[in-house]
């Protein structure tokens, strides 16, 4: 067999284990094996770059970043559907469409996906473009996201010249949850739901980011097929499925009696679906009664979404608990009298914040409307203050954090409050994970994955367990080995070096970020110098204002933190600063950097800026000194021409770093 003929072969099982797998959840190749043969195909394609195909199995993890998303216009509109929220509105629509089809109707029905339309494009059989609904005329081009969704054929049995193929692209329910607990991780803004996170992964620029969020599709109509002509619209979603498509679940219905009691079925059965839903549609299922009722300018007359309404129901709010999340945020939770809300049993309701709490004057005792937010999340929509019991009191989130007792805060925004404690159990995985981060300690190796490993295993309880820990027991994790252990021990080791400056960012301080760092650092040179600092000399230093200076104090006062230090001191972690002291060469400048500068990266050249006591922004503004710019600089030099601020090249700037 040759190279061609090998390439073909293992595109062939790679394709069917991908149907079995993601489509057909029945896999009949082993992982190992699925993998063993990939990489196969990867190396054969690349020592054969020119048999590289867009439909190859390679293909589905991500090509180059786009500049931006490109319009296109669809060649069939995809419409939207003219909503009803009761039986009698459905019952009205039903009777609308018997005046125009005297001689009966067939209704198909189908879960309402709450997701993200999209439209699929294939010529001769191959995947070539898919495009987001848009306003129903022209979307956006995202097809090398789609291509990373594994449910997705790239390439169908039967090759007709055109078929055009509409479907719902979300994010599963289990999918959304491993997305956030990753972001909450690492600090980053939670996805308020599965939808708004299958936007925001498929309209990400970089392929990679939306290979990586699991997303998946169920297609429900077909808009365009060359070559092939169908009766009824269950025809249609029956050739899909032979086309190797996650079709959308659907029952046919006689009557509209019939689909009313599927809807209620649906909405009852609606936790047992992989997607959340928000409604279900009907559909005439005769093409040919299609046509003879038409559009309006805006809806199929055809076809309706019945949307659930939110079901609330009464309960009694029984205590009040905290929460401390992994970055530290204390979240309240209600504690309800058991009630059954579509179609689970609620014991539980989110308050989300102090805020949130007293606003809607929320206590012990009270009695509630409760509902599901989005389907997911239970929450308390309001106060049945006549039901109010005597003797109750507003509720106050606690001054201390009520897993390790440090000191409670609001965040800057005033949205949060958070524990400041360093070594908050509830926030371990966080703090070292922080801690280890590129930008902090920049331990090589020590990702997520490692932490949460160590952690489990009992080997690491905080930042300063890393500097004790043996290649042996770590070599006994699962996926690491004996030269990953021996390669993390030697990069902690080598951390221990890292200097003042991003030692302090590692500690995950309030309003200490990497710039403060290193600012702080060759101000005082050493963590002792620092740790001995009064407020004064703090709001002395450039760019450290009275808020940062108390969060500097209130820190370095903590128990916790005492012991998180004395813990690294004893390791032989450097206390003191790698930061050249900083001049006052460019004080009281501001610079903006754009574009690829020949020699240095931004963070190089932002450093050896603020090393001189400017300052460098994001943005172009009048209070904007000079603009340093590289090859390809964009709109921020066209600002600058336009507010007429000098610019500089590099090495301008590096002649006014020099003094000359």
């Amino acid at each position: 067999m040759d190279e061609r003929q090998e390439i073909q072969a293992l595109r062939r099982e790679l394709e069917q284990a991908n149907y079995e797998y993601y489509v057909l959840d029945n896999p009949t190749m082993s992982d190992y094996d699925f993998d063993h043969k990939l990489r196969r195909l990867e190396e054969l394609e690349a020592a054969r770059p020119e048999l590289v195909t867009p439909d190859s199995p390679t293909q589905r993890v991500g090509g180059k970043v786009a500049d931006g998303f490109q319009e296109v216009r669809h060649r069939v509109p995809l419409e939207s559907l003219q909503d009803v929220f009761s039986v009698e509105e459905l019952e009205e629509f039903d009777q609308r469409v018997r005046e125009a089809l005297p001689d009966g109707v067939e209704y198909d029905v189908e879960p309402k996906v709450d997701g993200l339309s999209v439209a699929l494009e294939y010529e001769n059989g191959l995947f070539v473009r898919g495009a987001t609904r848009g306003d129903g005329q022209v979307g956006e081009d995202v097809t090398e996201n789609l291509r990373t969704i594994r449910s997705i054929p790239l390439r169908l049995p039967e090759a007709l010249p055109s078929l055009i193929v509409r479907g719902e692209v979300f994010m599963p329910k289990k999918s959304f949850e491993r997305l956030n607990e990753e972001r909450e991780l690492r600090g980053e803004s939670l996805f308020a739901n599965p939808r708004n996170a299958a936007a925001g992964s498929l309209r990400q620029l970089d392929p990679k980011i939306a290979a990586s969020r699991g997303l998946d599709i169920r297609v429900f109509n077909i808009q365009r097929a060359e070559g092939r002509v169908f009766t009824t619209h269950t025809e249609t979603l029956d050739y899909l499925e032979a086309q190797h498509f996650k079709v959308i679940p659907h029952d046919t219905c006689g009557t509209i009696r019939e689909a009313a009691a599927r809807i209620a079925a649906m909405g009852d059965g609606r936790e047992a679906y992989p997607f959340d839903i928000d409604g279900a549609v009907v559909k005439v299922n005769n093409l040919a009664d299609r046509a003879v009722l038409g559009s309006t300018a805006k809806f199929p007359r055809w076809a309706a979404a019945y949307k659930y309404p939110p079901e609330q129901k009464e309960s009694v709010v029984e205590d009040i608990v905290v929460q401390v999340g992994r970055t530290g945020v204390l979240t309240p939770k209600a504690v309800v009298k058991p009630v059954r809300l579509a179609g689970t049993t609620v014991t539980n309701a989110t308050l989300h914040n102090q805020d949130f709490i007293t606003e809607k004057d929320i206590r012990i005792g009270d009695t509630v409307l409760v509902q599901k937010a989005g389907e997911i999340i239970p929450e308390i929509v309001s106060v049945l203050k006549e039901k109010r019991p005597a003797g109750t009191e507003p509720y106050h989130l606690p001054d201390r954090c009520p897993v390790c007792g440090a000191p409670v805060a609001r965040d800057e925004d005033g949205a949060h409050i958070r524990c400041t404690g360093a070594e908050c159990p509830a926030q371990r995985l966080r703090h070292i994970i922080h801690f280890a981060s590129r930008d902090a300690m920049d331990i090589e190796g020590l990702g997520p994955a490692v932490v949460e490993a160590l952690v489990g295993a009992g080997l690491v309880r905080g930042p300063g367990d890393l500097y004790r820990l043996e290649a042996e027991p770590v070599a006994r994790l699962e996926r690491m080995g004996k030269k990953s252990a021996e390669n993390l021990i030697q990069a902690i080791e080598r951390s221990k070096s890292a200097g003042l400056g991003r030692l302090l960012f590692a500690f995950g301080i309030r309003q200490v970020g990497q710039k403060a760092g290193r600012v702080l650092a060759a101000r005082f040179g050493t963590l002792d110098n620092l740790m001995a600092a009064t407020e004064e000399e703090l709001t002395a230093v450039p760019d450290i204002g009275g808020i940062t200076a108390r969060s500097l104090l209130d820190w370095f006062a903590e128990e916790q933190s005492r012991h998180l230090i004395e813990s690294l001191r004893a390791a032989g972690v450097s206390f003191d600063s790698t930061e050249a002291p900083v001049g006052d060469r460019l004080a009281g400048k501001t610079f903006v950097l754009t574009g690829t500068l020949p020699n240095l990266d931004r963070k190089e050249a932002a450093a050896l800026i603020e090393a001189q006591g400017g300052k460098v922004s994001g943005s172009v503004s009048k209070k904007t000194s000079y603009v340093v710019a590289g090859e390809a600089a964009g709109s921020k030099l066209q600002k600058a021409a336009e507010l007429g601020i000098p610019v500089l090249s590099e090495a301008e700037l590096l002649a006014m770093l020099d003094g000359e």
